[in-house]
């Protein structure tokens, strides 16, 4: 079966999760933390992106977070592929450190939230690298931490979840923890993870309602939340691809847009493409990532191949490029 495209929305909180290749490590020790949580700071921070609760383990991470100014595809690919890049050299490994590709699954804010936020920080517990609420206050590659004020991550968004304990902050603090203390005795929760649903050819799930009675609604294993949520998240995607579609139909290509971006600029096509690095091909290239990757749905591989730059070339010229089209009100849908 195909895999199915990710799905994303300014706004949305997402449940990210990447394991090790076979289940191997992912970090070694504390630089290894110390670095990808760096990493992890600067991007959301860059991205405008939310960091509401996350965890590393030595094998796999869970990220919850909130969509910004870039998509959280974009945002992960550009943390995972410095991170493995980083991990092989320090190494002296080469090859894939992750398993297939990570994991993303939007959820409906309520009920889910606050779950989410328990079940990722409990994450150690369920794993057995701790066993009491003291030793998780000492575990230092989770977000949990700073919800409590032992530590400090200012790029961690900690406001929004304790504001959904209390107006103060002590008083929040406090009932945070008791929260996941009442979680302790919670295990695995398939549904957080994407697992746990039985998709028909409908697009329909079956569960078990409050009458103990197995029922269906609309459902995607890339959306944790209600019928109408899943319906109203696949009817957005929707309009975005029929939009994509209706450029593409128009003639929109990588190529069209590479001669669209050197009008622009006043270059031709083969300028446009290589290592130039003068200002009006800096700005050509930048419009051709963003209105590639963006507006008509090419991977940062396929434009990177295209222009003859890296792929992490193609992530930060696809922020420019929307900058640009943003000031200069340039897009698409003309000529």
């Amino acid at each position: 079966m195909p895999r199915q495209g990710r799905i994303d929305a300014p706004g949305v909180i997402h449940h990210v999760i990447q394991r090790g290749i076979t289940k191997g490590r992912i970090f070694n020790g504390k630089a290894d933390y110390e670095i990808f949580a760096e990493r992890l700071g600067k991007l959301v921070e860059e991205s405008k992106t939310s960091c509401l609760a996350w965890v590393l383990m030595p094998n796999h991470l869970h990220l919850l977070l909130r969509s910004g100014r870039d998509p959280i595809g974009r945002v992960m690919q550009r943390l995972l592929t410095w991170y493995a890049g980083y991990y092989n050299r320090r190494n002296s490994r080469s090859g894939h450190l992750f398993q297939n590709r990570f994991k993303s699954i939007l959820c409906e804010e309520e009920p889910y939230f606050l779950e989410l936020v328990r079940y990722i920080h409990l994450n150690p517990v369920r794993s057995g690298l701790v066993g009491t609420m003291k030793d998780l206050e000492r575990y230092e590659w989770s977000g949990h931490g700073a919800l409590t004020g032992s530590r400090g991550y200012n790029w961690q968004d900690t406001e929004t979840v304790l504001e959904a304990f209390g107006k103060r902050v002590g008083k929040a603090r406090r009932a945070y923890i008791e929260f996941l203390e009442a979680g302790f005795s919670l295990g695995h929760r398939k549904e957080f993870e994407g697992g746990g649903i039985f998709r028909s050819a409908a697009g329909e799930v079956e569960y078990i309602n409050a009458d103990g009675r197995r029922a269906t609604t609309a459902g995607d294993e890339r959306i944790l939340g209600s019928g109408d949520f899943v319906e109203e998240v696949l009817r957005e995607a929707e309009k975005r691809e029929v939009a994509r579609s209706r450029l593409k139909r128009s003639g929109w290509d990588l190529e069209a847009v590479v001669k669209r971006a050197g009008k622009e600029a006043g270059l031709e096509p083969a300028q446009v493409r290589g290592g130039g690095k003068s200002p009006r091909q800096c700005r050509a290239r930048a419009l051709v990532c963003y209105w590639s990757v963006s507006e008509l749905g090419y991977t940062g591989a396929e434009v990177a191949s295209r222009l003859d730059i890296t792929g992490a070339a193609v992530s930060v010229n696809v922020r420019r490029g929307q900058e640009i089209a943003r000031m200069e009100k340039l897009s698409l849908g003309r000529r």
